[in-house]
């Protein structure tokens, strides 16, 4: 399916847990760490959901691959969306793990865990400079010392703003807020100006907006989630008065992706993210909108935006290490993650490739405007989200904000039983 910007930041926050008792069930005599031999012999390389739309683009790297190494052969396998952690723990289990793997953070947790993830670190820290520091930093597990994947593409998104909502409250259209204090005091005023007719925001905290706040959210050893801390209450607190004086949209706890961007589209809300795709139904649907849109960086604390990314990681059993391990490194080298990225919406994880002009100057289209905006933004960007923060972690959290902006909890008492939810949810992982 196209990799869409919505479709990647899904894909890349499947929190799927892998059973450990069953990933380790394998020996430790099968491969090897050394990656400094001959490339050479048969690997298997298994992508996620690619082939439909990208078929001859792979074909095409491997090809390249074996001809710069003609004693290695390369046998690529991909699976569907669906299921897809599942098969990767069945293949875990039954010590028929390909030799080299398409993975998010989430997926190579648990493999680094039971020692079926190569340690790059140790394997290819020669390469580590080739890769945004905060690319390479997204495949490494709290409490688990080394580095489990080789970054590959990355994706994020601007913030779209109403220049005319800011405007109509006496905000500079042409300077829209960048940290959360920034956001608050302007969301505040919108409120009041409108008389709670527009909110800023369509959307409750998340983890991540935890992270960019500044909150930290596990211990360094991974043994325990810290967002209950001072800063994790205060965001919460400043959610909850964004909700009271409806600041933040009303029906701000159910809301999905599609719902907050109708809020947008009909000018009930003054930010919102989202895409080139949502740029061209602006101009279709909205065209007092459109010709008031304006678009800035993520919301940030820390001087960092959040990012997704999609990693290669090497089987550490493969019996070919070496032609794993250049292989991996091939197809996310900055030569094949510049050409992958211009047939898609994504962006390279590779040192210097956002400095191209592909990514830094516009033509006047929509999709460069973004394109421009998310690049330069992804330069330090790093990935918020814990590697070990599951999908029912995330229902936990949520909850927990719920009842804390509905007042049925204190943002302490909320934030204080989403840490023990989530605390116990780590434990069952192992």
């Amino acid at each position: 399916m196209p990799l869409s910007r919505r479709a990647l930041a899904a894909a890349a926050v499947i929190a799927v847990v892998l059973p450990l008792s069953a990933c380790g069930s394998g020996d430790d005599t099968g491969g090897s760490s050394d990656a400094s031999g001959k490339v050479e012999g048969d690997i298997t390389f298994q992508t996620w959901n690619l082939r439909a739309n990208f078929k001859s683009y792979f074909e095409g790297v491997i090809a390249g691959f074996e001809k710069k190494y003609p004693d290695a052969h390369v046998k690529w396998v991909d699976q569907p969306a669906e299921n897809y952690a599942d098969k990767i723990s069945a293949d875990a289990a039954g010590g028929t793990l390909p030799d080299v793997v398409n993975v998010s953070p989430d997926l190579v947790a648990p493999l680094a865990k039971a020692g079926l993830a190569l340690d790059l670190d140790k394997s290819a820290s020669k390469y580590k400079k080739e890769y945004l520091p905060g690319a390479w930093a997204s495949h490494q597990i709290p409490g688990v010392k080394g580095t489990y994947a080789f970054p590959w593409y990355l994706n994020t998104g601007p913030l779209f703003y109403n220049k005319a909502l800011f405007e109509k409250a006496g905000l500079s259209p042409d300077q829209p807020p960048k940290t959360y204090d920034d956001l608050f005091a302007d969301a505040l005023k919108i409120s009041d100006r409108t008389d709670g007719k527009v909110a800023t925001l369509a959307n409750v905290p998340t983890i991540e907006d935890f992270g960019r706040y500044g909150v930290p959210l596990m211990n360094k050893e991974g043994t325990g989630f810290t967002f209950n801390d001072a800063k994790g209450v205060e965001l919460l607190t400043k959610y909850k008065e964004l909700y009271k004086v409806k600041a933040l949209d009303s029906q701000a706890l159910t809301a999905t992706p599609e719902s907050s961007g109708r809020k947008f589209l009909t000018e009930a809300v003054a930010m919102n993210p989202g895409s080139a795709l949502d740029l061209g139904n602006f101009k279709k649907q909205a065209p007092h909108l459109y010709k008031n849109i304006g678009i800035t960086d993520q919301i940030t604390s820390t001087g960092h935006v959040n990012m997704y990314v999609m990693g290669v990681m090497v089987n550490s059993r493969t019996k070919h290490t070496p032609a794993a391990v250049a292989f991996a490194h091939y197809v996310t080298d900055a030569e094949h993650q510049m050409s992958f990225a211009k047939k898609v919406a994504i962006f390279p994880s590779t040192a210097g490739s956002l400095e191209d002009p592909y990514f830094t100057k516009e033509d006047g289209t929509d999709e460069t405007r973004v394109r421009v905006a998310a690049a330069k933004s992804l330069k330090t960007a790093v990935n918020y989200t814990p590697v070990l923060f599951s999908d029912q972690m995330k229902t936990e959290l949520g909850n927990s904000v719920a009842r804390a902006l509905q007042g049925k909890q204190s943002p302490q008492e909320a934030l204080d039983a989403a840490v023990k939810a989530c605390d116990r949810l780590l434990q069952q992982q192992g």
